[in-house]
């Protein structure tokens, strides 16, 4: 039974009103007056941004069609509750990629567009919402926008990265990447710090077109930040045997107690470990490389029924080093390591959307096991290294940041603000915005 909450599963769902998706050219249902409405797709937002507790949402998952392709140059129009998991389906036996995908392919369209998400490739090629062509917006006073670059241009820039607060997206034409191989000539690198990542990235950015690293958070001294650089360019090679396309559920709610200090370091020590050589060339397909969580359905539930923070900060080029070796310095010295540490550079593309998270830097995406509040501390004073540093926090995975931090990692909110649909709100929204 689908409970429709975030993929951290905080905060707790109290009295969230379900309404039915609208008909095509049908107006938005509403919820009593004064309560509004918010988009849910596939709830893999990990905070309260896909979340509206004391009132209302329309799942999307009915707006499920494609609408028309053109195989000449790869624009697939859909409907917006399509996911990329079906585009991948459809597509990549044809010679198509997603042109910027994150680390789980189920996301639905719509809800890659309102969070303009980003993936390894952020260096070559942006953000998703560079590659949207155009879109289809309704709003609560029912009327139906064709969103574009050149039409309703404002509008389509609020939308891009708006968190789904200027209407119900309802269809999007984007533009896919030419592939000749579902695989990948990948490259593994096993660096001892966080000196050795920044130097192998900068040489490795030029060379592959998608990277991203795995660190180990409970490491110290010159050990610190140590961990896998992995980076891969979509390969003219492929392998006879169709590579099986498998997903095992996590079977239950993990006690509390298992994702303890001691469990972290193990767990960080044997996966850093488990490649033994400094460099490994593979021929890797894309599943794997893209989306290796996504084996493992529902493993959200390792965090057990407290649920998890995910935070996911970008500080710029000027100030990584130093900012970034202080920030693991706080989390080892907290013993409230993250095992699914994530590291990468982003370019200098910019995003069309107003809302837009990456800015070029470096960004580091952790995993907090919900222990209440010594893991808000925790946030908190990262929080404040990340603002010295005129650094983001991203919202789309936020669950807790502050309507000052808030304002400070988005500051064209105010530009963004009048476009936000009267009768739309989330969770998020009325922490960051709106006085309590």
């Amino acid at each position: 039974m689908n409970t429709f909450e975030s993929w951290g599963r905080f905060p707790k769902l109290q009295n969230q009103q379900v309404l039915p998706l609208p008909s095509p050219h049908n107006a938005l249902p509403f919820p009593p007056e004064g309560r509004t409405v918010l988009p849910y797709g596939l709830g893999r937002s990990y905070g309260d941004s896909c979340i509206n507790n004391g009132n209302a949402i329309i799942p999307t998952a009915g707006l499920s069609c494609f609408i028309d392709f053109d195989p000449q140059r790869g624009i697939v129009k859909a409907e917006a509750g399509v996911s990329l998991a079906t585009i991948l389906d459809v597509f990549v036996p044809r010679g198509w990629f997603l042109p910027v995908t994150p680390g789980t392919k189920f996301v639905t369209l719509g809800g890659a567009i309102a969070n303009d998400i980003h993936g390894k490739n952020h260096h070559k090629a942006g953000t998703f919402g560079r590659h949207v062509l155009s879109f289809g917006l309704l709003r609560s006073d029912g009327a139906h926008h064709t969103c574009s670059p050149s039409e309703n241009g404002p509008l389509y820039c609020a939308t891009i990265g708006g968190l789904g607060l200027t209407g119900l997206i309802t269809w999007v034409e984007l533009q896919l990447t030419p592939i000749q191989s579902p695989y990948l000539d990948t490259r593994t690198i096993k660096f001892r710090n966080l000196d050795e990542f920044f130097d192998i990235s900068v040489e490795s950015d030029a060379l592959f077109d998608y990277s991203v690293s795995w660190v180990d958070c409970t490491s110290e001294g010159d050990r610190l930040g140590r961990g896998l650089f992995m980076a891969g360019n979509f390969s003219s090679r492929s392998k006879r045997k169709k590579r099986p396309n498998l997903a095992l559920p996590f079977p239950c709610e993990a006690p509390s107690w298992l994702l303890n200090s001691l469990f972290m370091r193990s767990f960080n020590n044997l996966y850093y470990n488990k490649q033994l050589s400094r460099t490994v060339d593979a021929l890797t397909h894309y599943e794997p490389f893209f989306y290796p969580l996504d084996a493992i359905l529902n493993w959200n539930r390792m965090y057990g029924k407290r649920g998890f923070f995910q935070y996911q900060l970008v500080v710029p080029f000027e100030h990584d080093r130093n900012i970034i070796k202080e920030i693991f310095r706080r989390i080892t010295r907290s013993k409230r390591a993250s095992f699914l540490a994530v590291l990468k550079t982003f370019g200098d593309i910019e995003s069309p959307g107003m809302m837009s998270f990456p800015t070029k830097g470096v960004t580091l995406a952790l995993d907090f096991p919900n222990d209440g509040k010594p893991t808000l501390a925790l946030m908190d004073e990262l929080d404040s290294i990340v603002k010295d540093a005129h650094g983001r926090i991203y919202a789309a995975k936020d669950a807790r940041m502050s309507p000052e931090m808030f304002r400070l990692s988005y500051p064209r909110v105010g530009e963004f603000a009048p476009f936000i649909d009267p009768n739309f709100s989330s969770s998020l929204w009325r922490r960051v915005m709106e006085p309590a």
